[in-house]
C-alpha cells in the first residue's frame, strides 16, 4: 500500500522548509525558540518549527526516513484499525512534534539564543512504532550497517540518553529521545497487544 497521507506530510514539510531556506524572517518566526515563546506567549512554535529545516541534508534525511518508516506504520494502522489510518498517523506525528519539544522548552526558556528545528521528533516517534511493529526487520546505518530494528533502537536510546546529557554538539537529541518515547507510548495506548507480539518476535529471534 502506498500512503498518500505520509507523502502529503513530506510534500508540506519540503515546501515550507524550502520557503523558510529562502525567507530568513520566516525562519526565525517559526523556529523553536522556548524564550520567545516564554515572553510572547508564541506557543505556535512547539508545531511549526517541525516543519523547517537547517539545510537541504537535514530535510532529506528526515524525509527519507519517513518515507520509508511511515508508509510501513500506516499501512498497520489500515490493517487493524480500517478507516483511520490518516488519523492514526496525524495525531501521532504532529503530537510527537509538539510533546517532544516540551522538555526542551523547560530546559532552554531562559535562553535567548537557543534555536530548535525539525521533524526529528515526529520522524524518531514514527521510527520507534515501526521498531515495535516489525522488531525483526533489519535497519540500516548509513545504508551499510544493517542489523534488527530493536538492536538499533536500543543502541540509538542509549546514544541520544547519554548526548542529550552532554550537549557536546548543536542537535537536539532531547527532542529525538522524547519523540520516541512518544511513539512507543502512543502505540501502547492504540494497541497494546503488539508489544505481546513484540516481546515474542524478540525472545525467538535467531541471533546466531
Amino acid at each position: 500500500m502506498e500512503s498518500n497521507f505520509t507523502l502529503l506530510i513530506i510534500i508540506v514539510t519540503v515546501i515550507t522548509s524550502y520557503l523558510a531556506f529562502q525567507n530568513p524572517t520566516l525562519m526565525k518566526k517559526w523556529i523553536f525558540n522556548a524564550w520567545y515563546i516564554k515572553r510572547d506567549k508564541q506557543l505556535y512554535r512547539f508545531l511549526t518549527s517541525g516543519f523547517i529545516h537547517k539545510d537541504w541534508s537535514h530535510l532529506a534525511f528526515n524525509m527519507f526516513t519517513l518515507y520509508f518508516l511511515g508508509n510501513g506504520v500506516e499501512l498497520y494502522f489500515e490493517i487493524y484499525f480500517p478507516g483511520m489510518s490518516t488519523l492514526l498517523l496525524l495525531t501521532l506525528y504532529i503530537s510527537a512534534i509538539i510533546i517532544s519539544s516540551i522538555p526542551g522548552y523547560f530546559k532552554h526558556k531562559d535562553e535567548p539564543h537557543y534555536n530548535s528545528l525539525g521533524a526529528s521528533g515526529g520522524v524518531s516517534a514514527l521510527v520507534f512504532c515501526f521498531i515495535i511493529l516489525a522488531p525483526t526487520t533489519p535497519l540500516c546505518l548509513l545504508g551499510i550497517l544493517c542489523f534488527p530494528g530493536f538492536i538499533i533502537g536500543t543502541v540509538y536510546l542509549i546514544y541520544t540518553i547519554r548526548m542529550s546529557k552532554t550537549r557536546m554538539d548543536n542537535i537536539n537529541h532531547e527532542a529525538h529521545l522524547w519523540g520516541a518515547v512518544f511513539g512507543m507510548l502512543f502505540l501502547l495506548f492504540v494497541d497494546y497487544n503488539v508489544y505481546l507480539r513484540f516481546i515474542e518476535e524478540v525472545v525467538n529471534y535467531n541471533y546466531f
